[in-house]
């Protein structure tokens, strides 16, 4: 009697939002479909000192949002997006969201170690010279730290005028 292998667990995809993200997303539904893994997408929730204010949004009422609310609205627009681009991805269909508070490449980690993630995949914006001195990369670092495979991955060279 031979068993069904089981399905690995979900390839967790942290994002930012960025065009960077949504390769990334896309490329890792493309590998879910393949692999019969589950889909789970992160973002990080942070006030970054890069992007000051990146969350500020305004509701119907004329009233600054709380940065999880715009968070939370800023991830459906982007899933909503990524989806309605790739229609022949499955695996978007059925892709399980989270959003988390503290600083990215903790709590990227810690995800990925709480939904037993077998892989993670991420964007690169791919920055080089004095601000990757300055900034760092958020996917490199995960790609240090982490003990799980981690592919980085980059938007389409079409995309570069954006």
């Amino acid at each position: 009697m031979t068993t069904k292998p089981q399905p690995p667990g979900p390839i967790l995809v942290p994002v930012d939002f960025s065009r960077h993200s949504a390769s990334a997303l896309a490329w890792a539904a493309g590998l879910a479909g393949r692999l019969d893994a589950t889909l789970r997408v992160l973002h990080v929730v942070h006030d970054p000192e890069s992007e000051p204010g990146y969350y500020s949004r305004v509701n119907e009422k004329g009233e600054l949002q709380l940065i999880e609310d715009a968070a939370a609205e800023m991830m459906a627009e982007f899933l909503a997006t990524v989806i309605a681009d790739n229609p022949d991805l499955p695996s978007l269909q059925s892709l399980e969201k989270t959003l988390l508070v503290g600083i990215p490449v903790t709590r990227i980690l810690e995800e990925a170690a709480h939904c037993d993630a077998c892989m993670i995949v991420i964007g690169s914006q791919g920055r080089t010279g004095l601000s990757h001195l300055l900034l760092g990369s958020k996917a490199e670092r995960v790609a240090q730290l982490s003990p799980i495979p981690v592919t980085i991955v980059k938007a389409d060279r079409k995309d570069d005028d954006e």
